[in-house]
């Protein structure tokens, strides 16, 4: 699969791409369409430095994108039941996406505004900026943004989210990159090994909508406190994976909200690439891209040849008043980091 080398123009859009390197030969792409990264060129246990993300060879291809490639996504991450959610005594309506529920920010999401960049002062970072306004998919509150990515010389990339409103709203922001660590981005991801630092997960309903108790992954498809193979077990008879089609469901993190610790690994054996995610997040929803699906002129992917590991708070966390807490107040600011580290072995 191959990705946009320069900017590209929509025929109502300028759009920009810029590109972080780091000593390491590493390069990210980021488009300001969507906050989103574009590509990410990281090198096999043998040198050979090659694509772990999935993303379109054409920018304009991201405005009618229905996966979320590589994006920030937002105002709420994961899903909210029937579009409804409590803000201090009031019901709020917001824009419903996913059937009856709302879903990564609604019709038109962070994923499909157009960031600023204000200045770059080095070549391994990039800020990205928006203002999502007052009523905004049905979200209260102007709410402005900031995105920041740095490509650190160990092949770490980071993410720090920020964000401060004007009145109480709720926010829930994660980035929604397809990784496939082998060395051909066409390949099926069940190969590759996952570990998740967690003893719970939220089961769904048959909407995707977590039914609130959380379950034990002890003797169950979803324990991957050790290393697994993801497609060992993908295809079971359990009702879970038959709601998700497979693996699309919140894992409940072990550790508290700092960096000290790794709480997901990725290995691909043939390549012997490895990332290591580390989060200030309770949770992370490891999709494994059962519905995947798109062939166009310079790019062909299919089911299950991506998988995220959305860092973020818990779908549907509005109305379940056992979850973390996502209400954000005037005066308060909403800030979240994440890290994607690369390496081989």
């Amino acid at each position: 699969m191959t990705h946009p080398k320069n900017n590209t123009v929509s025929e109502t859009k300028p759009y920009g791409l810029f590109v972080l390197k780091n000593n390491a030969g590493m390069v990210v792409k980021i488009a300001d369409y969507g906050a989103r990264i574009t590509s990410i060129l990281a090198p096999d246990k043998h040198g050979v430095i090659k694509d772990v993300v999935l993303g379109y060879s054409d920018l304009r291809n991201y405005e009618t994108d229905e996966y979320y490639l590589g994006a920030t996504v937002g105002r709420y991450a994961n899903r909210i039941a029937q579009g409804h959610m409590p803000i201090e005594g009031d019901v709020i309506n917001l824009q419903t996406n996913n059937g009856e529920n709302h879903l990564h920010g609604g019709l038109a999401g962070f994923d499909k505004a157009l960031w600023r960049v204000k200045e770059r002062p080095d070549s391994n970072s990039i800020a990205l900026f928006y203002m999502s306004k007052d009523g905004e998919e049905g979200y209260p509150g102007n709410l402005g943004l900031r995105v920041n990515y740095e490509l650190t010389n160990d092949n770490a990339l980071i993410i720090e989210y920020s964000a401060v409103t004007d009145k109480p709203t709720h926010v829930n922001l994660t980035n929604h990159s397809y990784f496939n660590l082998s060395n051909s981005l066409g390949e099926d991801i069940t190969t590759h090994q996952l570990r998740i630092n967690s003893e719970y997960y939220l089961p769904t309903d048959v909407r995707n909508i977590p039914l609130g108790e959380a379950e034990s992954v002890a003797s169950t498809p979803f324990d991957f406190r050790n290393m697994r193979v993801i497609g060992e077990r993908i295809n079971e008879d359990h009702q879970q994976l038959t709601f998700g089609a497979g693996y699309d469901h919140n894992w409940i993190l072990i550790g508290d909200n700092t960096l000290s610790d790794i709480k997901a690994v990725l290995f691909e054996p043939v390549s012997g690439r490895k990332l290591e995610v580390y989060t200030t997040e309770p949770g992370i929803q490891f999709y494994a891209g059962n519905y995947l699906s798109y062939e166009g002129t310079s790019n062909l992917f299919g089911r299950r040849s991506g998988l995220c590991l959305e860092t973020q708070h818990f779908p549907n966390s509005p109305n379940e008043q056992s979850y973390p807490d996502t209400l954000l107040l005037p005066g308060k600011k909403f800030s979240s980091t994440t890290i994607y580290k690369f390496s081989t072995q």
